[in-house]
Protein backbone atom coordinates (compact mmCIF):
# COMPACT_ATOMS: atom_id res chain seq x y z
CA UNK A 1 0.00 0.00 0.00
CA UNK A 2 2.38 2.50 1.22
CA UNK A 3 4.75 1.86 -2.27
CA UNK A 4 1.27 2.10 -4.72
CA UNK A 5 1.05 5.60 -3.08
CA UNK A 6 4.45 6.45 -3.01
CA UNK A 7 4.64 5.70 -6.76
CA UNK A 8 1.09 7.55 -7.51
CA UNK A 9 2.74 10.58 -5.91
CA UNK A 10 5.52 10.34 -8.11
CA UNK A 11 3.83 11.06 -10.83
CA UNK A 12 0.52 12.92 -9.72
CA UNK A 13 3.01 15.81 -8.18
CA UNK A 14 4.42 16.36 -11.52
CA UNK A 15 1.29 15.67 -13.35
CA UNK A 16 -0.59 18.67 -11.30
CA UNK A 17 2.39 21.00 -11.82
CA UNK A 18 2.49 20.92 -15.20
CA UNK A 19 -1.16 21.12 -15.68
CA UNK A 20 -1.64 23.82 -13.27
CA UNK A 21 1.15 25.51 -15.73
CA UNK A 22 -0.56 25.02 -18.18
CA UNK A 23 -3.64 26.53 -17.89
CA UNK A 24 -1.55 29.35 -16.24
CA UNK A 25 -0.29 29.84 -19.18
CA UNK A 26 -3.50 29.92 -21.15
CA UNK A 27 -5.03 32.57 -18.83
CA UNK A 28 -1.76 34.36 -18.56
CA UNK A 29 -1.81 34.62 -22.48
CA UNK A 30 -5.10 35.67 -22.74
CA UNK A 31 -4.33 38.17 -20.05
CA UNK A 32 -1.61 40.23 -21.92
CA UNK A 33 -4.22 39.87 -25.10
CA UNK A 34 -6.69 41.92 -23.28
CA UNK A 35 -9.05 39.49 -22.23
CA UNK A 36 -9.21 39.56 -18.30
CA UNK A 37 -11.92 36.56 -18.05
CA UNK A 38 -9.89 33.82 -16.53
CA UNK A 39 -8.01 36.24 -14.01
CA UNK A 40 -11.32 37.88 -12.77
CA UNK A 41 -12.54 34.08 -12.05
CA UNK A 42 -9.05 33.21 -10.42
CA UNK A 43 -7.73 30.62 -12.96
CA UNK A 44 -4.61 32.71 -13.64
CA UNK A 45 -2.71 30.98 -10.94
CA UNK A 46 0.39 28.49 -10.57
CA UNK A 47 -1.91 26.72 -7.78
CA UNK A 48 -2.73 23.24 -9.62
CA UNK A 49 -6.20 23.18 -7.07
CA UNK A 50 -8.09 25.59 -9.11
CA UNK A 51 -7.63 23.85 -12.17
CA UNK A 52 -8.86 20.33 -10.73
CA UNK A 53 -10.84 18.35 -13.12
CA UNK A 54 -12.50 15.46 -10.97
CA UNK A 55 -11.57 12.93 -13.41
CA UNK A 56 -8.99 13.96 -15.05
CA UNK A 57 -6.79 15.56 -12.53
CA UNK A 58 -7.96 13.48 -9.86
CA UNK A 59 -9.40 9.83 -10.26
CA UNK A 60 -7.61 8.70 -13.26
CA UNK A 61 -4.39 9.63 -11.95
CA UNK A 62 -4.48 8.03 -8.49
CA UNK A 63 -5.80 4.64 -9.75
CA UNK A 64 -2.71 4.35 -12.25
CA UNK A 65 -4.04 6.23 -15.80
CA UNK A 66 -0.66 7.60 -16.86
CA UNK A 67 -2.39 10.64 -17.93
CA UNK A 68 -4.77 13.23 -16.67
CA UNK A 69 -6.33 16.57 -18.03
CA UNK A 70 -7.38 19.64 -15.95
CA UNK A 71 -9.98 21.99 -16.33
CA UNK A 72 -10.29 24.08 -19.61
CA UNK A 73 -9.80 27.69 -18.85
CA UNK A 74 -12.08 30.20 -19.96
CA UNK A 75 -10.96 32.09 -22.98
CA UNK A 76 -13.21 34.69 -24.70
CA UNK A 77 -11.62 36.39 -27.41
CA UNK A 78 -13.99 38.56 -28.40
CA UNK A 79 -12.41 40.68 -25.27
CA UNK A 80 -9.48 40.36 -26.98
CA UNK A 81 -7.69 44.19 -27.35
CA UNK A 82 -8.91 45.64 -31.00
CA UNK A 83 -5.24 45.72 -32.04
CA UNK A 84 -5.25 42.02 -31.96
CA UNK A 85 -6.54 40.02 -34.71
CA UNK A 86 -8.96 37.72 -33.19
CA UNK A 87 -7.31 34.47 -35.24
CA UNK A 88 -3.87 35.29 -33.83
CA UNK A 89 -5.13 35.87 -30.51
CA UNK A 90 -6.99 32.76 -30.42
CA UNK A 91 -3.34 30.87 -32.02
CA UNK A 92 -1.62 32.22 -29.46
CA UNK A 93 -3.87 31.59 -26.00
CA UNK A 94 -3.47 28.24 -27.68
CA UNK A 95 0.06 27.40 -27.86
CA UNK A 96 0.55 29.21 -25.02
CA UNK A 97 0.29 26.15 -22.78
CA UNK A 98 2.52 23.26 -24.74
CA UNK A 99 4.70 25.97 -25.25
CA UNK A 100 4.74 26.18 -21.49
CA UNK A 101 5.15 22.61 -20.64
CA UNK A 102 8.45 22.03 -23.12
CA UNK A 103 9.48 25.29 -20.82
CA UNK A 104 9.09 23.21 -17.88
CA UNK A 105 11.04 20.26 -19.47
CA UNK A 106 13.40 21.79 -20.29
CA UNK A 107 13.78 23.61 -17.11
CA UNK A 108 13.75 19.72 -15.26
CA UNK A 109 16.37 19.13 -17.35
CA UNK A 110 18.41 21.90 -16.27
CA UNK A 111 17.50 21.06 -12.50
CA UNK A 112 19.22 17.11 -12.93
CA UNK A 113 21.99 18.42 -14.64
CA UNK A 114 22.48 20.75 -11.40
CA UNK A 115 21.73 17.52 -9.38
CA UNK A 116 24.72 15.43 -11.15
CA UNK A 117 27.14 18.31 -10.78
CA UNK A 118 26.06 18.98 -7.16
CA UNK A 119 26.23 15.34 -5.44
CA UNK A 120 28.77 12.67 -6.04
CA UNK A 121 25.88 10.46 -3.93
CA UNK A 122 22.56 11.41 -4.22
CA UNK A 123 20.86 11.66 -0.32
CA UNK A 124 17.57 10.13 -0.04
CA UNK A 125 15.62 13.57 -0.18
CA UNK A 126 17.93 14.73 -3.35
CA UNK A 127 16.97 11.05 -4.81
CA UNK A 128 13.13 11.68 -4.45
CA UNK A 129 13.64 14.86 -5.84
CA UNK A 130 15.05 13.67 -8.66
CA UNK A 131 12.19 10.96 -9.47
CA UNK A 132 10.16 13.58 -9.81
CA UNK A 133 12.00 15.55 -12.09
CA UNK A 134 12.73 12.03 -14.40
CA UNK A 135 8.38 12.18 -14.45
CA UNK A 136 8.49 16.01 -15.18
CA UNK A 137 10.70 15.74 -18.55
CA UNK A 138 8.61 13.04 -20.45
CA UNK A 139 5.28 14.11 -19.13
CA UNK A 140 5.64 18.03 -20.34
CA UNK A 141 6.68 16.63 -23.49
CA UNK A 142 3.63 14.43 -23.98
CA UNK A 143 1.50 16.96 -22.57
CA UNK A 144 2.99 19.29 -25.57
CA UNK A 145 2.76 17.34 -28.35
CA UNK A 146 -0.52 15.63 -27.09
CA UNK A 147 -2.01 19.13 -27.10
CA UNK A 148 -1.07 20.06 -30.12
CA UNK A 149 -3.10 17.43 -32.00
CA UNK A 150 -5.44 19.58 -34.34
CA UNK A 151 -8.25 17.72 -32.81
CA UNK A 152 -10.35 19.64 -30.34
CA UNK A 153 -10.99 20.60 -27.82
CA UNK A 154 -6.99 20.09 -27.74
CA UNK A 155 -5.27 23.31 -28.15
CA UNK A 156 -3.74 22.00 -31.71
CA UNK A 157 -7.52 22.17 -32.56
CA UNK A 158 -7.49 26.36 -31.91
CA UNK A 159 -3.84 26.71 -33.46
CA UNK A 160 -5.90 25.32 -36.38
CA UNK A 161 -8.90 27.42 -35.95
CA UNK A 162 -6.77 30.73 -36.60
CA UNK A 163 -4.85 29.76 -39.39
CA UNK A 164 -7.63 27.72 -41.00
CA UNK A 165 -8.82 30.06 -44.31
CA UNK A 166 -12.06 31.21 -45.50
CA UNK A 167 -12.19 28.73 -47.80
CA UNK A 168 -11.57 25.75 -45.72
CA UNK A 169 -13.61 27.26 -43.04
CA UNK A 170 -16.88 24.41 -43.94
CA UNK A 171 -14.74 21.73 -43.83
CA UNK A 172 -13.11 22.49 -40.60
CA UNK A 173 -16.32 23.37 -38.56
CA UNK A 174 -17.46 19.64 -40.00
CA UNK A 175 -13.96 18.33 -38.37
CA UNK A 176 -14.74 20.30 -34.77
CA UNK A 177 -18.44 18.67 -34.74
CA UNK A 178 -16.28 14.98 -34.84
CA UNK A 179 -14.12 16.53 -31.94
CA UNK A 180 -15.28 14.39 -29.07
CA UNK A 181 -15.51 11.27 -30.94
CA UNK A 182 -12.00 11.80 -32.84
CA UNK A 183 -10.42 12.13 -29.67
CA UNK A 184 -11.93 8.93 -27.26
CA UNK A 185 -10.46 7.33 -30.57
CA UNK A 186 -6.98 8.40 -30.65
CA UNK A 187 -6.68 7.43 -27.04
CA UNK A 188 -8.70 4.28 -26.86
CA UNK A 189 -7.48 2.73 -30.11
CA UNK A 190 -4.38 2.38 -29.56
CA UNK A 191 -4.66 0.77 -25.80
CA UNK A 192 -7.26 -1.73 -27.81
CA UNK A 193 -4.30 -2.73 -30.38
CA UNK A 194 -1.79 -2.81 -27.52
CA UNK A 195 0.70 0.10 -29.13
CA UNK A 196 0.31 3.03 -28.03
CA UNK A 197 2.53 6.15 -29.40
CA UNK A 198 2.46 8.29 -26.17
CA UNK A 199 3.80 5.22 -24.46
CA UNK A 200 6.65 4.67 -27.11
CA UNK A 201 7.77 8.32 -26.57
CA UNK A 202 7.10 8.83 -22.98
CA UNK A 203 10.01 5.83 -22.41
CA UNK A 204 12.15 7.16 -25.27
CA UNK A 205 12.44 10.15 -23.43
CA UNK A 206 13.12 8.13 -20.19
CA UNK A 207 16.17 5.99 -22.01
CA UNK A 208 17.64 9.83 -23.30
CA UNK A 209 17.55 10.93 -19.83
CA UNK A 210 19.14 7.74 -18.27
CA UNK A 211 21.84 8.24 -21.45
CA UNK A 212 22.06 11.94 -20.31
CA UNK A 213 22.34 11.21 -15.94
CA UNK A 214 25.37 8.80 -17.42
CA UNK A 215 27.36 11.17 -19.34
CA UNK A 216 26.85 13.67 -16.73
CA UNK A 217 28.25 11.09 -14.28
CA UNK A 218 31.02 10.61 -16.01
Amino acid sequence: MEDWFARSLTFVIPLWMSLGVHEWAHAWAAHKLGDDTARLLGRMSLNPFVHLDPVGTVLLPLVGVPFGWAKPVPVEPVRFRRSVPMAWGVLLTAIAGPVSNLVLAAVAVGLLAVLHLGFADFPPYVDAFRALLLVLVPLNVLLAVFNMLPIPPLDGSRVVEGLVSPGWRPTWDRVQSCGPGLLVAVIVLPLLVGVSPLTTVYLGILDGLGDFEAWLGG
